[in-house]
């Protein structure tokens, strides 16, 4: 069988944690939901479960084995590192991107990683940029609301262009979205379920819409959660270009000629999902992903699905697509 690339996959560890608990007031703070259970919390609402698999490398290679996954690609999870203010943000990143390496070290045949960013303060990314690199960061994690900014935000445009420099594929992971509070995501915690893939799918919107992807044409993109609900909705996104000048003000390509360039992970949950992610997006753009450890990350079950896939196109989704975008050999 191919190789197994697993790309949407995550890792913390203690020191980081201890960080936040630190310094992430007045936003972010860490609470319990359960007996022995802990919760990352934004402005009082619980948004991300820690598990022990979030801090346990030898666990994870075990569970990996498992699953019959070759390679994970970790990255760390919302809220990373945009919180703390600058030396606080960098200590965040670096502590991460430093334990992802050495795990690297340990594990050359299994573990690769997305360098962390801390991305309000220019100088500072691109330093922890260049910096990650060097130690063997193979793409780059951003979520998709960076302190409530939009990633198209002008702000952040010389790191995005050192990162189409080096040709590095991006995570776009979403995050608490903008409004949460105001629209009482707190209630039944449906961050998870509906605020994440929101979160997403007004991020690659706005980029496709931006004429983000003709401004930086080595962008790899990766969507998570098979794109949030954009591949739903790409026929919305067409017309409106069509009958909506604001809407393709910035850009004379139709959105679903754009939705061909942008990745997508596998972590759907359902196969008429993950089908319509392939005809969507193409059989060349989709990414197997887990969302391992999270509470609702599923190795096997992600993988299962994309193994009913018909065979080449099964091929693609294991691993060959991810081998060919991050040029593994």
């Amino acid at each position: 069988m191919s190789l197994v690339v697993d790309i949407h996959t995550h890792m913390l560890n203690r020191e980081w944690l201890d960080l936040l608990k630190r310094h992430g007031a007045p936003r972010y703070s860490v609470a319990q939901v359960d007996a022995g259970v802990e919760a990352v919390h934004k402005d009082g609402a619980p948004f991300m479960t820690l598990t022990p698999g979030m801090f346990d490398y030898d666990l994870r290679v075990r569970n990996m084995d498992r699953a019959r996954v070759d390679l994970a690609v970790v990255s760390l999870t919302c809220p990373n590192a945009y919180w703390g203010g600058p030396e606080i943000s960098l200590k965040a990143a670096r502590i991460v991107n430093d334990d992802m390496a050495a795990a690297q070290r340990r594990y050359p045949e299994r573990i690769r990683w997305f360098a962390s960013l801390p991305w309000q303060h220019r100088d500072l990314a691109l330093q922890e940029l260049g910096r990650a690199c060097d130690a063997g960061a193979v793409g780059v994690m951003v979520l998709a609301n960076i302190g409530g900014r939009s990633l198209t935000d002008p702000a952040f445009a010389d790191i995005w262009k050192a990162i189409d420099d080096r040709r590095l594929p991006v995570l776009v992971h979403p995050t608490d979205p903008p409004g949460a509070g105001e629209m009482d995501m707190a209630d039944h915690n449906l961050i998870p379920p509906i605020g994440f893939t929101f979160d997403t799918s007004l991020a690659i919107a706005r980029c496709i819409y931006d004429g983000f992807l003709d401004r930086y044409p080595n962008l790899k993109l990766i969507a998570s959660h098979g794109g949030g609900a954009l591949p739903y909705l790409v026929g919305r996104l067409d017309i409106c270009h069509e009958r909506i000048p604001r809407c393709r003000a910035r850009t004379q390509e139709r959105p679903s000629n754009y939705m061909r360039r942008v990745y997508v992970d596998t972590v759907v949950f359902t196969q008429e999902a993950l089908d319509m992610c392939v005809k969507v997006c193409g059989p060349d753009n989709v990414l197997y992903g887990s969302d391992y450890p999270h509470n609702i990350g599923d190795m096997t079950g992600c993988l299962a699905r994309v193994d009913n896939l018909p065979g080449a196109i099964r091929h693609q989704v294991r691993g060959g697509n991810a081998s060919r975008i991050f040029e593994f050999g």
